[in-house]
């Protein structure tokens, strides 16, 4: 059985190495590789898909927003850099659920699930998210400072800002200019730490101040909780059982 697919992620490096992915399956027919959610419509109008690799943080719409639009779904494997972004995809019906970066070996098991599933032979489930062990993770990133790498401590960072092709980290200490994406940085952020509540920022849990109803204190900074981001945020909340104001 040929399963024909389409990946769909904004980030060029995503996409080339999903493209190598499918093409080392022999089951597998790339039928294409868009960069928005808008271009993938325009695929999924014009031709069938059996499989959607769909990452979930896409600037135009969200793949989640993508997902709920679509009449006629194929099946669909999350691909995504933070786990708690990925809590509406249960109510989706998604085959699986992939955290960047990627290992073929994890690839290859999403892909057989998807197989089995199209012919039948698994029952429909949805997986829970998988997040990366909080043990391999490093107290520190190291970020591009001019033409120098800076080593930045995770627990001195308060806030970062995406400014297009440029990150602003805040630290306790200073605010660091990184050329960088911030998609990029949220891969090396552990989600248990922090988390992203707008398109353009992604938050320390452990430096909130205070949670109000559309915004987020830390020291004498407000930062607002976009619509796409609010409810995996309010999902966190009423885990950790914190009340908003």
């Amino acid at each position: 059985m040929i399963l024909k697919c389409l990946i769909v992620d904004d980030e060029p490096l995503a996409r080339n190495l999903l493209t190598e992915y499918v093409k080392k399956i022999p089951f597998l027919q790339l039928l294409d590789a868009c960069a928005s959610p808008m271009a993938a419509i325009e695929v999924l109008r014009n031709q069938h898909v059996d499989l959607l690799f769909l990452d979930i943080q896409m600037p135009e719409i969200t793949g989640i927003s993508l997902l709920k639009i679509l009449q006629k779904k194929p099946l669909v494997i999350l691909t995504t850099a933070y786990s708690e972004y990925a809590l509406e995809g249960y109510e989706l019906d998604v085959v699986d659920y992939l955290m960047k970066p990627i290992t073929l070996d994890r690839f290859l098991r999403a892909v057989d699930k998807a197989s089995q599933r199209l012919s039948g032979s698994a029952p429909v489930s949805t997986p829970a998210p998988e997040r990366v062990p909080v043990e391999n993770t490093p107290p520190f990133i190291f970020v591009k400072d001019g033409t120098k790498l800076l080593k930045v401590n995770l627990k001195d960072i308060l806030y970062v800002e995406g400014l297009k092709d440029y990150v602003a980290i805040y630290t306790r200490q200073q605010k660091i200019v990184s050329l960088q994406r911030l998609k990029s940085l949220e891969t090396q952020l552990p989600a248990d730490r922090f988390i992203r509540i707008h398109h353009s920022y992604i938050i320390s849990l452990e430096a909130i101040d205070a949670i109000h109803k559309e915004k987020v204190q830390i020291g004498h900074t407000y930062i607002p909780i976009s619509d796409s981001y609010r409810k995996p945020f309010k999902d966190f909340i009423e885990r950790n059982q914190i009340q908003p104001d």
